[in-house]
């Protein structure tokens, strides 16, 4: 296999962890085999413009799951929901950016 059919296909392979990701949002399930495909995939990613996207995902993934959990447990004494929204806001940003870049065959920062 050459090196840019490589690259398509890692970059396709991206593009299905990013939609994974937004499913997430409605099936909770899949940002959790999201994360397990970009951890398993990202030594073939490494040194390529693609590096960037693993690991913009895989930093999305963790912070977002902390500030949901902390957003969760603030809902009692209310700041919750704010913490929820900023961090619901945040992981949007974070998906839109980064599949933007992706569809212009650029890294991601």
């Amino acid at each position: 296999m050459n090196q840019t059919a490589g690259l398509d296909q890692l970059k396709q392979y991206n593009l299905i962890t990013y939609i994974f990701y937004i499913v997430g949002f409605f099936v909770g399930v899949t940002p959790i085999i999201a994360i397990i495909m970009n951890y398993l995939k990202r030594a073939e990613m490494r040194g390529t413009w693609l590096e960037s996207h693993v690991n913009w995902q895989i930093k999305t993934f963790w912070v977002t799951l902390i500030a949901y959990l902390v957003g969760a447990v603030l809902t009692t004494i209310l700041i919750g929901f704010i913490v929820l929204l900023l961090a619901f806001i945040w992981h949007i940003y974070r998906l839109v950016k980064g599949l933007m870049a992706l569809n212009n065959n650029q890294p991601v920062s």
